[in-house]
């Protein structure tokens, strides 16, 4: 990897860490400017791509992740411009408790308790529920950059970031490298680039407004979508059809396409997880971001506190809830207390 940005910068990146301190003022100079103008080299909109084998048959294409390797100098201007896209998406509560995607004190494991939670109470109070489970096709590679950008402006971020990224997305250039040889160099007319340290934030903005005018219950880990819903009814399952269908409308409206072979349906039997099989250190450090750390607000709909006749002074003494069916009793809140 680091052969490649060397390829690609001229110089290996140990010895920019050398010589930090000379280099230093120059790049802040740069930087700024940049920032000030919005005007971004043609180098830091160049990449070297990379395939990263995923799963699958080595000698399927689809089945490799295209990475790209960009210049460091830019990586560093990317870094500062994300901080400040994040503290504006934090500060004004821009992205939606849904995504749990490449966002601070959440992860794959947030994502699928919160899910799951959500989907057992159902099923504990009789229930009939159905989830399908979405994939979008290339998702990170199809965003449209002028879509893209509408949300960005949208999402209230100011004029100078919005223009820097603009121009960072446009007139981009890649070439493939693999075992020493590499391709020609091609346009990027779409997508924001993996690997790149604006990327994941990108693509959160863009897929943000996935949710909006949903029914049923909806998770998402970046692109990866569950949604689930009760099925009691007729009514019921043309609720959650109808949602079905205004995801499809989103994909068509944002240039993007579902992945049909990935996209599963379960019917009201749920074996989704095996929560239960996860280990004790696991859980530990779930329930204390819940009861005491970053997912307090959660964590109160979760747990609840033992009356205190019961507590033998231990005011975080917590308290096991009545549940119907065995999905539930094996979940998180029940083997945690």
């Amino acid at each position: 990897m680091y052969s490649s940005l060397q390829g690609q910068m001229k110089l290996h990146p140990r010895v920019l860490k050398e010589l930090a301190d000379v280099i230093s003022e120059p790049l802040a100079v740069i930087f700024e400017n940049s920032w000030r103008t919005g005007e971004v080299p043609a180098d830091w909109r160049r990449a070297n791509v990379v395939p990263i084998f995923k799963k699958g048959e080595r000698e399927d294409p689809n089945n490799y992740r295209p990475v790209s390797l960009t210049s460091i100098p830019g990586k560093i201007l990317e870094q500062i411009i994300k901080q400040t896209v994040c503290e504006h998406l934090e500060r004004n509560a821009v992205i939606t408790n849904s995504q749990h995607g490449f966002l601070k004190n959440k992860s794959c494991q947030t994502n699928l308790i919160s899910f799951f939670d959500r989907i057992t109470s159902l099923v504990d109070e009789g229930n009939a529920v159905d989830v399908a489970y979405l994939d979008f096709s290339k998702a990170f590679d199809k965003v449209p950059h002028d879509i893209l950008v509408k949300k960005l402006v949208k999402c209230g971020l100011d004029y100078a970031t919005t223009q820097w990224i603009c121009n960072w997305l446009t007139d981009r250039t890649q070439r493939v490298l693999i075992n020493g040889s590499s391709s020609s160099w091609r346009r990027v007319t779409s997508g924001v680039p993996q690997g790149s340290v604006l990327g994941p934030v990108l693509f959160n903005i863009f897929i943000n407004d996935l949710d909006d005018g949903l029914k049923g219950i909806l998770i998402k880990f970046a692109d990866d979508t569950k949604l689930g819903g009760v099925a009691n009814t007729p009514e019921d399952r043309i609720t959650l059809q109808n949602d079905l269908d205004r995801l499809e409308n989103w994909a068509k409206t944002n240039k993007m396409n579902f992945n049909r072979e990935k996209c599963k349906v379960l019917l009201r039997e749920l074996g989704m997880f095996s929560l239960e099989k996860r280990r004790l250190r696991g859980d530990m450090i779930a329930m204390f971001k819940y009861i005491k750390g970053c997912h307090i607000e959660e964590g109160e709909r979760l747990f609840s506190a033992a009356p205190e006749k019961r507590t033998r002074s231990n005011g975080s003494k917590l308290q096991e809830r009545r549940f119907h069916l065995n999905i539930r009793k094996n979940f998180l809140t029940v083997r945690a207390v």
